[in-house]
């Protein structure tokens, strides 16, 4: 009895969620500019230095993960 309260719970918080929608975005004031409302496609945001510490934290965590993996080696 319990999980069908909380399945329809859960469904009712779904369904209300449905309702709730955002505004569209603002159009564009100067489409040649690249500021805060650029036209879509256009490569407006620095993307560089967070793709590069992304990078050098999954191959942190992928390093690790295979460093714990590997049969212990017996040193004689």
């Amino acid at each position: 009895m319990k999980k069908i309260y909380s399945l329809l719970l859960i469904s009712c918080l779904l369904m209300l969620s449905l309702g709730a929608e955002s505004q569209p975005p603002s159009p564009p004031s100067n489409p040649s500019t690249t500021g805060g409302n650029a036209p879509v496609g256009s490569s407006s945001a620095p993307t560089g230095n967070g793709t590069l510490i992304l990078f050098v934290l999954a191959a942190a965590y992928a390093g690790r993960k295979v460093y714990l993996l590997r049969p212990a080696v017996e040193m004689k």
